[in-house]
């Protein structure tokens, strides 16, 4: 005889299916959700990772910038020192020509002619004085003429002195040289 089976069996089957099925929509969701956990890790960790990273930049930029503004003083603090060293050298250069100049004005200085003020501004030596005559006048000029410390005199004026008529007040001008500096406008 045959045998007949009165049961449910495709409800069965179904409700097997369905258990398969939420099982592996539960392993599926369950993965996914480890993947999807596993990733934002690696990303919260690699962001946390750059910003570290970007934290250690600033802080290595800063002190660069410092050093650059230090480096930067320095420099300045340099040419300041720099130019201080020129000037002193130039002064010293200058203290044994100075000493030859005030030699060469007296050299040049004829008798009867006295200086009242002398000023120095760059080359340009200024004199004013008096003397017994004019003539004691351009012998002072000549003199500077033929100088090798002195160059081009000019004679801005002369006046007779109202407090002592015998006396002429004279103003001139001369440009301090140095003798090679002669020489070399001569050889030009």
């Amino acid at each position: 005889m045959a045998k007949i089976n009165l049961l449910p069996w495709r409800e069965k089957r179904r409700e097997e299916r369905k258990k398969h099925f939420v099982t592996a929509l539960a392993i599926t969701v369950a993965v996914a959700a480890g993947l999807v956990f596993l990733g934002d890790r690696q990303i919260n960790g690699a962001i946390s990772n750059q910003q570290g990273r970007n934290e250690f930049l600033k802080k290595e930029i800063a002190a660069l910038d410092t050093k650059i503004d230090e480096i930067k003083e320095l420099k300045k603090r340099r040419e300041q020192l720099l130019e201080r060293m020129n000037v002193i050298k130039r002064l010293q250069g200058d203290r044994p020509i100075i000493v030859r100049v005030f030699d060469e004005l007296v050299r040049a200085i004829p008798d009867g002619v006295y200086f009242n003020q002398l000023s120095l501004t760059g080359d340009k030596l200024s004199i004013t004085g008096v003397a017994e005559s004019n003539n004691r006048v351009s012998t002072l000029m000549r003199q500077f003429d033929s100088s090798k410390w002195f160059k081009e005199p000019n004679l801005a004026s002369v006046k007779r002195n109202p407090a002592n008529q015998s006396m002429n007040n004279f103003v001139m001008a001369v440009l301090k040289t140095t003798p090679e500096a002669a020489k070399k406008d001569k050889e030009e």
